[in-house]
């Protein structure tokens, strides 16, 4: 049988109706994990659930928008009432569509801030009394490497990655030494979304930057986060994982014009 360092554990995972969300799920399940998967499609999340239930894993799912106020406190009571405990926190829904500076708003700004940061923090505080029962007990929150990298119209996206991969190294020291807030920083990743979305020149310059001349699939992503909530990961606390290929650089094409173009 396959080694299941998550045996007994119950796992928290936001965005898991697909892509990186869904991954980390079906790595989680497969090591021993009950679930408790969020994210505004129910549908996605009953399909998605069907196939772990299958495998002999106990899933809970709880259709939920995180930018409403009122769903940390909902999520974390519905775990409780399903399971009775909560090992780990998985924060991955988030977000922020590509806009050129000049045409976002301070709103979109801010939304995207609550999306992507408060919505995180709001649940993390609600999972905090009920992690601190467990004897192993991981937040891992999905950031971006854009979180310190550059490049034009995604201002208001790396700024939001940015405080979301500083906000996890500062919960890292208000909750050690009893739980353990680590991030994740993927690249560019794999997803159906972004398949849909690359056409082939784009898709040759990714590869063609990224020195490992791949993208990220989301099992590479699902992979990390399932050995930094593992008991292997035990002395590892506050640090960011970045899943780049080895890029260090934005790696799509940028064809943004100057601001002072034409003047």
């Amino acid at each position: 049988m396959a080694e299941q360092p998550l045996s007994g554990a119950v796992t928290l995972i936001t965005g898991a109706g697909r892509g990186i969300g869904a991954a980390i799920a079906r790595r989680f399940a497969a090591a021993g994990s009950d679930l408790v998967l969020a994210a505004r499609s129910g549908e996605q999340l009953e399909a998605l659930a069907a196939g772990l239930r299958a495998s002999g894993r106990e899933v809970l799912t709880v259709p939920a928008d995180m930018t409403d106020p009122a769903v940390p406190d909902r999520l974390v009571a519905e775990t409780m009432a399903r399971f009775g405990r909560l090992d780990v926190l998985a924060n991955n829904a988030g977000g922020a569509a590509p806009t050129p500076f000049l045409d976002t708003t301070p709103e979109q700004l801010s939304e995207a801030f609550h999306f992507n940061v408060a919505a995180s923090f709001a649940l993390t505080k609600c999972a905090v009394p009920h992690l601190l029962q467990s004897g192993h007990a991981s937040v891992i929150n999905v950031s971006s490497r854009m979180d310190r990298l550059v490049a034009r119209g995604l201002l208001t996206y790396g700024t939001v990655k940015a405080a979301m991969s500083h906000m996890t190294r500062l919960l890292a020291a208000e909750l050690a030494p009893r739980i353990r807030v680590n991030g994740l920083a993927p690249g560019v990743v794999s997803t159906e979304a972004l398949d849909d979305a690359l056409d082939e020149p784009t898709r040759r310059h990714i590869l063609e930057a990224t020195p490992l001349h791949r993208l990220a699939g989301v099992d590479d992503v699902a992979n990390a986060a399932l050995w930094l909530a593992s008991p292997q990961a035990a002395y590892i606390t506050g640090k960011i994982i970045e899943l780049d290929g080895g890029a260090e650089r934005p790696v799509f094409p940028d064809p943004s014009p100057d601001l002072t173009a034409g003047a």
